[in-house]
């Protein structure tokens, strides 16, 4: 299938694909003046490490209690304290991200197709943050790896979609701001948009994304919705 052709269907990453994870970064500062910054780089990236590490050791834990074993790791690794009502503030932060500003509108512009989230969030945490940000009404529906019983980049995960949508995987165009994720979806057969904010080179643990974006807006054009 050709990366101009229109797929029949959308499936998006949620975190930092649709939702700007940064966005924690001021509450983080607010807590720790002068480390939210450090702070928040150090949460995602052992956040997503431990995904991994709890697939490939068969002990996962759901993406909430990993959530906040990588907010300790990342407060003793910086040194600096934390009491009970900080860590659930920086913990509820994940119910209040922002969304990216052109993710609503480019959401509307590609309907009618089915467009449905595919996250490694758990449900608990995604309903009420699309319902609260008005995503809701631009979705069809939420699949959580929570189905799958493990994380991305498992094919396990890819098939959730290809299995809700009735699609083969090339008839889906997969959306991720994560160029591991990009990559991994590529690898499942899913037709794949990279939306690469940061300009960084493509992964090299398989086969490269369709297309290459910088905002998901620039999906909405490029298939002409």
């Amino acid at each position: 299938m050709s990366a101009l052709t229109t797929p029949d269907a959308f499936v998006f990453d949620a975190y930092g694909t649709l939702f700007d994870v940064n966005s924690i970064a001021a509450r983080a500062e607010a807590i720790a003046p002068g480390h939210g910054a450090a702070i928040t780089q150090l949460w995602r990236t052992k956040q997503l490490e431990y995904t991994w590490l709890g697939s490939l050791m068969e002990r996962r834990h759901d993406f909430a209690e990993v959530t906040a074993e990588a907010l300790d790791y990342a407060f003793a690794a910086l040194v600096l304290p934390l009491d009970a009502a900080e860590r659930q503030s920086l913990l509820d932060a994940w119910l209040d991200l922002a969304p990216y500003p052109d993710v609503p509108d480019a959401l509307t512009r590609l309907a009618p197709r089915p467009r449905w989230i595919l996250s490694n969030g758990t449900r608990a945490m995604l309903e009420p943050l699309c319902a609260r940000t008005g995503l809701a009404a631009h979705l069809d529906g939420i699949l959580s790896v929570d189905d799958a019983g493990v994380y991305k980049p498992s094919p396990r995960v890819y098939r959730l979609a290809a299995d809700r949508l009735g699609l083969a995987p090339a008839r889906i165009g997969f959306v991720s701001s994560n160029g591991w994720d990009a990559v991994g979806a590529k690898a499942f057969g899913f037709t794949v948009y990279w939306i690469n904010r940061a300009g960084l080179p493509i992964d090299r643990h398989g086969p490269a994304p369709d297309v290459q974006v910088g905002t998901l807006a620039d999906v909405a054009a490029r298939v002409g919705a």
